[in-house]
């Protein structure tokens, strides 16, 4: 009688945008205005570090990697959403949200990991200089990358059969603009307390270790360039890592208020505001803020530009 009582479903109508009405065009444009230019962002730092031979260093490899990682992050989930953002029944099928859930997470993890090495890469750099060639050697660079991959999409396995498990009721509705964790584990029709406990707890694991790996790295980064005698070495030691730390705060601060609150302490305004920071603003800050803050990509960025720019008509 249990499962007679069920409906099987096949498809999920995302409603977070439903009540916006004539708004959806407007958000439309500038959603894709700010996709765009997230897009063409990554692209040109993926290209400027594989172009020029002075930024083949682990920092930037590492940062070439959260670049590439960003740009298939957005492509999971915005295209679909410009879709349904014209759409008059915007839909997901089954299928399509559990691969768009399972990427999602998959990336966002890597993500977080990747910005965690990078820390690592800075405390080193700083606090270790004299070792820093034998620590984060390419291989060392490599293994890290891999690492934190097969980490991030090891957890979304987790949280995908966790999700995904729970049977669904009648409602088919994700109060959501794309298949995130809570809005669709919400739909099911048992209790899904300890469901969402495991969630919460891969979350700290996710968020909170590396952010505390990282809080205690800058520990030793401040402790070692409050040493430094000279003024400049101070100054140029810690606006390699500013960009670093603005990134930091950034992803994991958004994503901590979604993930590391518990589930009834969620607002689908506040979520769905939020969401939109750390899936469409946030992948476009990235690259923004180690362009403009980083005198080493600025200048291997001029250099490429003058290298394929095309020669001046007489």
């Amino acid at each position: 009688m249990r499962r007679q009582n069920q409906s099987m479903v096949t498809e999920f109508i995302l409603t977070g945008f439903a009540s916006l009405g004539d708004l959806q065009v407007l958000l439309f444009v500038i959603f894709l205005l700010v996709y765009l230019t997230t897009l063409m962002a990554n692209a040109t730092i993926m290209t400027v570090i594989h172009l020029d031979r002075t930024l083949h260093t682990p920092m930037y490899f590492f940062l070439f990697v959260l670049s590439c990682s960003e740009t298939c992050y957005t492509l999971v989930i915005v295209p679909k959403m410009l879709t349904n953002l014209l759409s008059t029944m915007p839909s997901i099928s089954f299928s399509g949200c559990v691969a768009q859930l399972y990427f999602f997470v998959g990336l966002a993890c890597t993500n977080c990991f990747l910005i965690a090495v990078m820390g690592y890469d800075r405390y080193v750099a700083i606090c270790k200089p004299l070792n820093y060639t034998v620590i984060i050697s390419q291989g060392t660079c490599a293994r890290f990358v891999l690492a934190a991959s097969l980490c991030g999409f090891m957890i979304s396995v987790v949280v995908s059969i966790l999700v995904f498990s729970v049977p669904f009721c009648a409602s088919n509705q994700i109060q959501h603009f794309f298949c995130d964790i809570y809005p669709v584990i919400k739909l099911g029709c048992t209790d899904t307390n300890v469901k969402e406990m495991t969630i919460f707890f891969l979350g700290i694991l996710v968020l909170l270790v590396p952010f505390v790996l990282i809080c205690i790295s800058y520990v030793f980064i401040v402790s070692t360039v409050l040493k430094i005698s000279s003024v400049e070495g101070q100054r140029k030691a810690f606006t390699t890592c500013t960009s670093h730390l603005i990134v930091v705060i950034v992803h994991y601060g958004c994503a901590s208020s979604i993930y590391l609150r518990p589930s009834g302490a969620h607002s689908s305004d506040k979520d769905l505001l939020v969401a939109v920071t750390y899936t469409v603003i946030t992948p476009l800050l990235n690259p923004l803020v180690y362009t403009l803050r980083n005198k080493e990509v600025k200048t291997a960025l001029r250099k490429v530009l003058s290298r394929y720019s095309l020669p001046k008509t007489a």
